[in-house]
This record gives structure tokens, C-alpha cells and sequence, in this order.
């Protein structure tokens, strides 16, 4: 596969992780993660990945009127960018000490049905679908193929286009069920997330085998977090694929400089344009992933 001169470049604008705290400015209020959006879509990105959160105290959430402030601030604002919803949150697990059976501290378990109200209510562009369960950090990730297949077939049927999120090869497999299945239709769009643990590590010759391993008519972006995050820019892009940045992945601009979405997003921009490639607009970003407007 030869390198992707026509980049469709995605900000992942604050992320669900306890990073509020480690960075002096991550959006947590519904204003500032919209106006992240905005601002990266202004600096380049054509998609933007929202995640939301508790708007008192910066805590990881998934409270749909959280997500219906951010979506109405950003169509409000007449800039043009595609919306990506997570339906990550809320499959969260924390044994608990006592009874391992039944969920400690931080466990986030709700029914598929749950994670993806808010897309059928918002019909966003794109919506994640992480394909699988994993060791996730310190608790565990789980997507069971059931729950996959409801929350797979909501939103199928509700015109939003599925972002298959693969954390490891496992979960390309399974995602190959679901498309065989007819629960995603139309041509499929995967990000390879790298250098999560405790998934497929930041290792350019693990992407190349997961781009491998992708049904062959599959679109597909890949990224890799923390210093990995501009060298994957590069990897992704030459390896045929799209890319992501943000600072639900990464924090820095440079070692010991904090960054913010638009200054990611424009050295992105800069790392694509000096490889010979350029990032496309919204627009194009529609038309390359046949997506039309609800």
C-alpha cells in the first residue's frame, strides 16, 4: 500500500482519562470542549472525537446532556467539522476487593442500549465502537460480542457511521464478525489505537500487520499516544492510512511544554505537509468516508 497523500486528520479534543490535574487547561465544561473542536477544526482537523465530562469537577462522564450542549455549541457555531461521539465510556470494570464478582471503585458497567442513547439522539457524523474487551490500565475494558452486536445494530440503524476502534488483533477479528453479520454496512472505518496498555504496543511493525489484518476495502487512521503521538502521525500516514491527535492522547507539544488541541493539530498539519501530503477539509473528509449529512 503506498502513502496517503490525502489525510483526513481527527483531534481527540479531552479524552476520558484522569488527566485534569496533569495539564493546566484539558476541557472538562461542555463550553471548553466545544470550543476545542472548534479551535481544531480551525487549525486543520476535519473530524473531531468528543468524550465528555463531569462539568463540576473535570471527572470522566457520559451524561447525555453533556453531550447535547457540545454537539449544539459546535453545529451553533457554523464551523465545519465532522463529529465523532465515543460510545467508550460505560464499560468500565473494577473488581472489587471483597467479592471479585461484584464492581469496586470506578467501575462504569451500564447496557449497550445505555452507551449509545446519546447517538441515537444526536446522530452524530461518526461514533466509536471499541471492538473487544482488554486489560484497560488498572481495570478492564468490556465489550462483550453481545453487547457489540446491539450497540452495532443501533447504529446501523440510526445512519451514524461507526468508528471500529482496535486495540489489539483480537479485535479486528471480532469486527470481522460483526460486518460479516451485516451490523456494520458500507465501507469500514477502523482506528488502530497503539501504545495503550495494555493493548498492541507503539511499534510501526504491529500497525503495519493490524492495516494488514483490516478487511481489504476498509478506510482506516491508526495514532499512538503520549511521545509516541507525531512519530505515528508520520507512521500512519506512510503506511496508507489517516491519522489522530489531541490531548486525549497526548499532553505535550514538546518534552516539558504543555500543548493545547490547535498547536497538535498544526504540527500534524506541518509533519503531513513536509512528508508531501496534505490534510483535506470536512468536506472532503464526508465524501472519502460516504458519509451525508442527517
Amino acid at each position: 500500500m503506498t502513502m496517503n497523500t490525502e489525510v483526513i486528520l481527527t483531534c481527540a479534543v479531552t479524552g476520558g482519562a484522569d488527566t485534569v490535574g496533569k495539564h493546566p487547561a484539558i476541557p472538562y465544561t461542555p463550553r471548553q470542549i466545544a470550543d476545542a473542536v472548534i479551535e481544531s477544526a480551525n487549525a486543520g482537523a476535519a473530524v473531531a472525537h468528543i468524550h465528555v465530562r463531569d462539568p463540576e469537577t473535570g471527572a470522566p462522564g457520559r451524561d447525555r446532556e453533556c453531550f447535547r450542549q457540545v454537539v449544539n455549541f459546535v453545529r451553533e457555531s457554523n464551523v465545519d467539522v465532522l463529529i465523532n461521539l465515543t460510545t467508550g465510556m460505560g464499560g468500565e470494570y473494577y473488581p472489587g476487593e471483597e467479592d471479585p464478582a461484584v464492581g469496586g471503585p470506578g467501575t462504569d458497567f451500564v447496557s449497550p442500549e445505555e452507551r449509545v442513547a446519546h447517538v441515537e439522539e444526536l446522530k452524530p457524523d461518526i461514533c466509536s465502537l471499541d471492538c473487544g474487551s482488554m486489560n484497560f490500565s488498572d481495570n478492564v475494558a468490556m465489550n462483550t460480542l453481545q453487547h457489540l452486536r446491539v450497540m452495532a445494530e443501533r447504529i446501523r440503524d440510526t445512519g451514524t457511521k461507526p468508528e471500529i476502534e482496535v486495540f489489539d488483533m483480537g479485535q479486528i477479528w471480532q469486527a470481522k464478525q460483526l460486518i460479516s453479520e451485516g451490523l456494520i454496512v458500507g465501507t469500514p472505518l477502523f482506528q488502530l489505537c497503539m501504545g495503550i496498555p495494555w493493548g498492541v504496543e507503539a511499534d510501526p511493525r504491529a500497525m503495519a500487520l493490524m492495516r494488514d489484518s483490516l478487511p481489504p476495502e476498509s478506510v482506516w487512521a491508526g495514532f499512538g499516544i503520549s511521545r509516541y503521538q507525531m512519530p505515528f502521525v508520520a507512521q500512519a500516514m506512510l503506511l496508507g492510512g489517516h491519522c489522530r491527535v489531541g490531548l486525549e492522547d497526548n499532553l505535550y507539544l514538546e518534552r516539558g511544554k504543555f500543548a493545547s488541541n490547535g498547536e497538535l493539530v498544526e504540527k500534524a498539519v506541518h509533519i503531513i505537509g513536509q512528508l508531501g501530503a496534505r490534510v483535506v477539509s470536512a468536506e472532503e473528509a464526508r465524501k472519502k468516508l460516504g458519509i451525508t449529512t442527517h
